[in-house]
């Protein structure tokens, strides 16, 4: 692509990233007049107004209250906005999370948000997108970082969940409630024994399902008599509480990205990790990146700097922004 208009589309300012064309941020962190939002996982300041995808209609609702001011559109749909032309497409991250597309002035930027290639029957795949400059997430911008298949996965936690039967303990699976609890769902064998979740995950369970995404039968605890045959998914948080206390001796897990660097399991006292994420691997970055064409590219998130290393030593140019994006894995 034909890289003619050297004026950035976007810049970083005290509330986040900025477009000037057409006077919004896109996940701004402070205060704003108008915002594009990419998903229902990060906090996004106080803004006048959202744009957002139609299929996150119900999670946004949720997080930013019934009478905010936002405009949903679906995916692909562009929207002018000021000089700029607007359009969201799927980021594969969790349900309803989009990329941001902006042209104006025949100049074309691309912010990912947080996405994924991996297959999840739970929400869109990712759409790649060509453009001039891409703004892509480094969550996980490590070697290190690559992610086993869904099927070894789910054959690690059901393994795990047969033992805790034989053991006659409850199973105790930590996730983040929003997406990833619900595509752990999708992968589980409800033959094995009961699923039961926490009053949260079994909030956004519904949401999911009211948007004919098909999750195994679920049960809220207080339906619960005896846990020690049932698998129990519940958000990190809940890890070491009194309400985590009331299924006795438990064998606890935690489904992140995170469990690939050694030590952490220990660290955060579990008797198991699964290595599982909603965010792109190293491999996946490098692919998405290569994919959009893109003469430019700028990195936020937890390892901006190896990134955008690698795309320089690979011929490419590439920024390290530094911001306060809430990373919403933990």
């Amino acid at each position: 692509m034909a890289n003619n208009n050297k004026v950035p589309l976007l810049e970083l300012m005290p509330n986040g990233l900025y477009c000037a064309a057409g006077d919004f941020y896109v996940d701004p962190w402070g205060p704003a007049g108008r915002a594009v939002i990419t998903h229902a996982h990060r906090a996004h300041g106080q803004a006048a107004s959202y744009l957002a995808a139609k299929s996150s209609e119900a999670l946004l609702r949720m997080r930013l209250g019934a009478d905010a001011a936002i405009e949903f559109t679906e995916y692909g749909t562009p929207t002018t906005i000021g000089a700029a032309r607007v359009s969201l497409h799927p980021a594969g991250h969790i349900l309803g999370s989009a990329q941001v597309r902006i042209e104006c002035a025949g100049e074309v930027w691309v912010v990912s948000g947080h996405y994924k290639l991996a297959p999840d029957p739970t929400c869109a795949p990712l759409e790649l997108l060509r453009c001039h400059t891409f703004v892509t997430e480094a969550t996980y911008g490590l070697p290190i970082f690559r992610w086993p298949g869904g099927t070894a996965i789910r054959d690690a936690i059901h393994e795990w969940w047969r033992a805790n039967q034989q053991a006659g303990q409850a199973s105790l699976l930590h996730a983040h409630p929003v997406g990833k609890a619900q595509r752990l769902l999708a992968l589980l064998d409800t033959s094995i024994g009961p699923i039961y979740c926490h009053e949260v995950v079994e909030a956004i369970n519904e949401i999911y399902r009211a948007q004919s995404i098909e999750l195994p039968p679920t049960a809220r605890l207080e339906a619960a008599q005896n846990y020690r045959r049932a698998l129990v998914l519940a958000p990190p948080s809940t890890h070491n509480s009194d309400w985590a206390r009331r299924f006795g001796a438990a064998s606890t897990a935690l489904a992140s990205g995170w469990m690939r660097i050694r030590g952490t399991r220990r660290r955060r006292s579990l008797d198991r990790g699964f290595v599982f994420s909603d965010h792109a691997d190293w491999p996946a970055l490098l692919r998405v990146i290569q994919e959009t064409h893109a003469e430019h590219v700028w990195i936020t998130g937890e390892f901006r700097g190896p990134i955008a290393r690698w795309i320089e030593e690979h011929g490419g140019e590439a920024l390290a922004v530094e911001g306060r994006w809430e990373e919403a894995e933990p």
